[in-house]
């Protein structure tokens, strides 16, 4: 059906035409300010729409117009994907995005519409109430189209992650993940990388839904409300005790004195790191918690740092496991005077106990056993065994894939910058980095040949990997964070110290795993493992 162009009158009333000739044609598209409104007539009424379907934008006046389960109302079927808008009462019956509707007015028998726009404030509101409402089934383009709404409207499109982290915080049964730490990087690339709006949607969009993702259907677990004047030692000592109702009441006693992350860093790293915890997540999650605060101000401090407190309280302590035990007791010999000289080739191929041995022998030069830390890391992780991730004939001890390789760097990244503000936690921090060399020792291929994969520009590289993530096409969130956290922790270190011995092997192991399998789903070694088990289990 041809549109009808008109022209409003007062600036905000727009003249359909006459009541008798809509009759005879029952539906017509009027076209005013870039607006296109559908415009329906039965006996009874008169209604008036958005002609573009919210979904997807689908010309409106080809759906199907029929009377509610009741007799009544006037219900409009979109007839490409069979969403269902209630055009008298404003529901959308199956779908989700809201249709806005028009006022009608006949007068003297002409059809006029109050084509006037809500107040930006209300627009806003209704783009982050939608937002919300987008969470209860994951509807990603849906997310997006109410982000742009929101800024289309003149608002903060980070509000969209302000309030995606609110909405959230207490649906997180053990606190901070993946979508957290990876979201400071996601807005970094947005700023130094996007070309266009596109662009700069699709890192909010991404952080958005991993929040959604990750809390989605999951209940909420309230947040202790007691406050208690804060005391630093003591916040450490509740989350070593695994006390959630003490440290929670310690980190609002510290926000009530009108404290902020950075007076709350310390004693969070220390925390973080009292073990080798969560498999070095931990660490990661306080430092990206203290970028994402930075990024998105003050008021989302409250929920992103009691998430965060909450996944310290109930981090896995993994050195309490055999495999790790000798980390403990290193840990206690550290003297910080071992002066032997080091390199990451002393750190390969030796066993845990060993590379704890090896890391005190040089524990007086932080800078080289560092180095030679992530140096050993990185070649390790340069030197991934393919094999393994496609091995089904394993125990459960050996589940070990790419992802498990990377957390070596994003852990160091982490370990540098927090040690480097809190000097005092070193030995942990790099003794929990030997932790990922000795456990990753058994899965390396010594005679993998990585020639193939050196990069010699890292500027070019960081930048065409980079703005590849706009359109990463990874299906799974947890993909795409580890590849934006990845890159993001790699540039960072060299950048820091783009002369270090480990720069070419970084750079080598980050290419290879950027262009080679990457196994997600292992469903014939699921299978023996659970027959294993439940065969064991007596």
């Amino acid at each position: 059906m041809t549109a009808l162009a008109a022209e409003p009158r007062a600036g905000d009333k727009l003249l359909v035409g006459s009541l008798e000739a809509l009759r005879e044609k029952g539906r017509q598209v009027v076209k005013s300010g870039g607006k296109q409104i559908v415009v329906f007539a039965s006996e009874d009424a008169v209604y008036a729409c958005n002609n573009r379907c919210p979904h997807e934008g689908f010309p409106l006046v080809e759906g199907k117009l029929t009377q509610g389960a009741d007799g009544g109302g006037c219900i409009l079927t979109c007839n490409w994907h069979n969403w269902k808008f209630d055009l008298e009462g404003g529901e959308t019956l199956v779908g989700g995005d809201k249709l806005r509707r028009y006022p009608v007015e006949i007068i003297n028998g002409e059809v006029w519409l109050d084509i006037t726009d809500p107040p930006a404030e209300e627009r806003r509101a209704a783009a982050l109430e939608n937002l919300h409402q987008s969470f209860r089934r994951h509807e990603y383009d849906r997310m997006a189209r109410e982000i742009a709404r929101l800024e289309l409207a003149g608002g903060d499109p980070l509000d969209a992650l302000r309030g995606a982290v609110g909405w959230t915080a207490a649906h997180f049964e053990f606190g901070t993940t993946h979508a957290h730490a990876a979201a400071p990087d996601w807005l970094a690339l947005r700023e130094e990388k996007a070309a266009d709006e596109g662009e700069r949607l699709v890192p909010l969009l991404e952080i958005v839904g991993h929040l959604a993702w990750d809390s989605l259907r999951e209940p909420a677990y309230p947040f202790p409300a007691e406050s208690r004047p804060y005391d630093a030692a003591a916040l450490v000592a509740a989350i070593e005790a695994e006390d959630e109702t003490a440290a929670m009441a310690l980190l609002r006693g510290a926000l009530a004195a009108g404290l902020g992350y950075p007076d709350l860093e310390e004693p969070l790293a220390e925390a973080a790191l009292a073990h080798y915890q969560d498999f070095g997540h931990a660490a990661i999650y306080v430092y990206k918690t203290g970028q994402l605060i930075e990024r998105l101000g003050p008021d989302s401090a409250e929920p992103l740092l009691l998430t965060l407190v909450r996944s310290l309280v109930y981090a896995t302590r993994e050195d309490l496991i055999p495999e790790f035990r000798s980390y403990g007791a290193a840990l206690a010999r550290w003297d910080g005077a071992g002066g032997e000289p080091i390199a990451a080739e002393d750190l390969r191929r030796l066993s845990l106990p060993k590379v704890m041995d090896r890391a005190l022998r040089s524990s007086g030069d932080i800078k080289a056993l560092y180095d030679a830390l992530l140096g050993a890391a990185v070649a390790d992780f340069l030197q991934f065994d393919l094999a393994i991730q496609d091995a089904t004939d394993k125990s459960v001890s050996h589940n070990v894939g790419w992802l498990d390789f990377t957390h070596a760097v994003t852990f160091s990244n982490a370990v540098r910058v927090l040690c480097s503000r809190h000097p005092r936690l070193w030995p942990q921090g790099l003794l929990q980095i030997a932790c990922f060399i000795g456990r990753n020792a058994a899965y390396v291929d010594r005679d993998y040949d990585a020639s193939a994969w050196r990069v010699d520009d890292s500027g070019t590289f960081f930048d065409e990997n980079m703005r590849g993530l706009f359109d990463h096409a990874q299906t799974e969130y947890i993909v795409s964070v580890h590849l934006v956290k990845l890159l993001s922790a790699a540039r960072e270190e060299i950048a820091a110290d783009p002369e270090a011995p480990w720069v070419s092997d970084l750079l080598a192991a980050v290419n290879r795993f950027l262009h080679e399998p990457l196994k997600r789903k292992h469903s014939k070694r699921t299978a023996r493992q659970a027959i294993s088990f439940v065969a064991g289990e007596g």
